[in-house]
């Protein structure tokens, strides 16, 4: 592969993907193969924009199972290219980027994306062409539920299973009255409707939502909103960028001492970009680095490490390892590159524990094709007691099978080709 899947200035580089490490500022997103025929994964991320940093944390992951991958002999003995473009957050980039991987650079393979919306558009690309295709980080229901496909499969948690681990907790700890700062768009609508739905069967009520547009730097206009609803919590759906400077003004306007803070999704790129004082509330991670005595953890850690200038992995670092690396244990057990054959041997593939990385049983579910993958339930903090990196108190680690619906609940009727 001579050509460059995507072209970076050293700027855009570094404030685009913050945090992807030891990658070579002047190359390309791409893992050369030694072979002549190399088994090539395409991956389409927004590593421009509000969810750069998780975006290239997720593209850190993946290259790290790719080189792990390469190392053990690759796919069916062929070694991995990993390609990488730019969703720039945008729909139409984004299906623009995998039609192009897919036509041009004809891959076998497809992750992505963080944003729900791009992740479900170029699902409908991947469906079309049949390429099998693992989501490895946009959580909107309909993805695995109504929307579903023969050729996608889910990493990370879905917007209801999210709500599921810790709805329960913020009405017991926290109150029945609750106001939702929510992202306008699909993450955010279907996020906020699995809350309603379990706060509405808990007792409480909703006081007020306000919908707030992606890469929003100015909150006060919302928070004045909340405050004056009198809510027992607010609720802040907002990610990325956005979840950063929602929860400085909470503080700044002094919020948080007059009403409880917290929300479902929280990540540590978040946690990090934010002062210590602004570290607060109840929330749901999707994988935490640690995890005393859980197999496979401390060496993913290390590795991590080496590649992410000293930092510990998020849970970003885990969905793009698992995504990449799925492809790789299904198909070397298959023997096989063919989309339809793998899809269904992927039904019910349980994780090892090198790959899983938690305590419970992690598969993909048949039926529906969502990960069940556990919620790491707890409270942010301010600092760690003992590592300076641990920003979160894990209280709970509560398996997929318990967060998620039934099946039957999902809306997903999956439609094999003939």
């Amino acid at each position: 592969m001579t050509s460059q899947t995507f072209n970076f200035n050293r700027r855009t580089l570094i404030k685009g993907a913050a945090a992807i490490g030891t990658f070579q500022v002047a190359s390309p997103f791409l893992i050369q193969a030694r072979g002549e025929t190399p088994v090539r994964m395409g991956m389409v991320d927004p590593l421009t924009g509000v969810y750069a940093a998780p975006a290239g944390n997720e593209v850190m992951g993946a290259k790290l199972a790719v080189e792990q991958i390469n190392a053990k002999g690759g796919i069916l003995g062929r070694q991995v290219e990993l390609l990488v473009e730019d969703s720039a957050n945008d729909v139409g980039t984004g299906v623009q980027k995998a039609r192009k991987l897919i036509e041009r650079d004809q891959v076998n393979f497809m992750i992505g994306d963080v944003n729900s919306g791009i992740a479900a558009a170029i699902a409908q690309v991947t469906n079309e062409k049949k390429i099998l295709h693992i989501v490895s980080g946009g959580h909107t229901d309909s993805i695995t539920g109504k929307d579903c496909k023969w050729n996608v499969f889910r990493v990370c948690n879905t917007t209801r299973m999210e709500a599921n681990s810790v709805c329960d907790v913020l009405y017991k700890k926290y109150g029945k009255k609750w106001h939702f700062i929510t992202p306008d768009y699909a993450f955010g609508h279907t996020l906020y409707d699995a809350c309603t739905a379990d706060l509405k069967k808990l007792g409480g009520t909703v006081t007020g939502n306000e919908l707030t547009p992606l890469g929003t730097t100015d909150f006060s206009a919302y928070l004045i909103k909340a405050r004056a609803a009198s809510p027992d919590v607010l609720l802040l759906l907002v990610q990325g960028s956005d979840m950063i400077n929602c929860l400085k003004q909470v503080v700044q306007f002094g919020l948080d001492k007059q009403i409880h803070v917290a929300g479902t999704q929280q990540e540590l790129e978040s946690l990090a970009g934010l002062p210590p004082e602004a570290r607060i509330g109840v929330w749901m991670f999707e994988w935490y680095w640690k995890q005393p005595g859980v197999p496979g953890v401390d060496k993913f850690v290390a590795d991590i490490r080496k590649v992410n200038k000293g930092n510990v992995p998020t849970a970003r670092h885990w969905f793009g390892y698992v995504s990449a690396t799925s492809f790789a244990l299904v198909a070397n057990r298959e023997k096989s590159l063919d989309a339809v054959k793998l899809a269904a041997a992927l039904e019910n593939f349980e994780l090892p524990d090198d790959v899983k990385l938690q305590p419970n049983k992690v598969y993909y579910r048949k039926g529906d094709h969502q990960l069940m993958t556990s919620a790491f339930v707890g409270e942010a903090q301010s600092k760690g007691k003992d590592d300076p990196e641990d920003l979160y108190r894990v209280d709970e680690v509560v398996p997929g099978d318990k967060t998620a619906p039934a099946v039957s609940e999902t809306g997903c009727t999956i439609q094999w080709p003939a």
